[in-house]
């Protein structure tokens, strides 16, 4: 079984994820918000790539999320902070989600075989649903203005990690050199990851921003069981 890691969503290309399990990882925050609002009981996350798509495809009843710059969108229900989906207001309703980095790496991975949604919070659950699946694997680190995100990559070489412990000894299990060097990244901070993402560039935006809190609950490791999946443009709670 081959596992790439691909640094950022300009590194992308169709080929690269055609016919794969794509999981898609955008640490701080859309992944880790869509993981967080299905694990609350919402029905479902619409990803869009724009602001206006996002007005567009909103319903009645429907929660309009998202954020560019970090910052909460003009006229939107929600922001992009996990700490806005959580309890009774997301309970069974459609969440319409457009963010700077996460949804697009959503829709780039549109010609993978399965794109599931990965972070710490789901790390191993998410890894152990892709190895299932028993097709090769690319991870798409969604990054942050198509430049590497460290939070994306620690998080990459966890899932990796994960992946080749699972395949361990019946699947030869093989990776990119990127994939290689992620592991041992993980391996070092393992201990240490909510200082890890409050130390890198896109946790000291978020914690200037006031998000401090956003950064540490994004570095809990499986907290969570819930794996999004993208069904006929919706993620939804993988389900065997």
């Amino acid at each position: 079984m081959q596992v790439d890691v691909i640094a950022s969503v300009n590194e992308a290309r169709a080929i690269e994820l055609a016919n794969r399990t794509v999981i898609v990882i955008d640490v701080l925050r859309a992944t880790s918000t869509i993981i967080t609002a299905l694990a609350h009981g919402a029905a479902g996350i619409l990803p869009v790539e724009t602001v206006q798509q996002a007005k567009q495809a909103a319903r009645d009843g429907d929660i309009t999320g998202g954020e560019r710059n970090c910052k909460k969108i003009p006229g939107f229900d929600a922001g992009n902070s996990p700490f806005e989906y959580m309890g009774e207001s997301v309970y069974g309703r459609r969440v319409v989600l457009t963010t700077s980095n996460g949804t697009r790496a959503i829709h780039k991975a549109s010609k993978a075989d399965v794109i599931l949604a990965g972070a710490f919070l789901n790390a191993s659950e998410c890894a152990r649903t892709a190895y299932q699946l028993r097709k090769d694997i690319a991870l798409l680190c969604a990054g942050t203005q198509d430049e590497f995100a460290f939070e994306d990559a620690l998080c990459a070489g966890l899932i990796v990690a994960e992946l080749f412990r699972l395949g361990c000894p019946e699947q030869e299990m093989r990776t990119n050199d990127l994939g290689s060097i992620l592991i041992s990244a993980y391996q070092h901070h393992a201990g240490e990851i909510p200082a890890a993402l409050l130390a890198c560039s896109g946790g000291m935006r978020l914690a200037k921003l006031g998000y401090a809190k956003d950064v540490e609950f994004c570095a809990g490791i499986d907290t969570v069981s819930v794996v999004p999946v993208w069904v006929q443009q919706m993620m939804l709670p993988f389900a065997p």
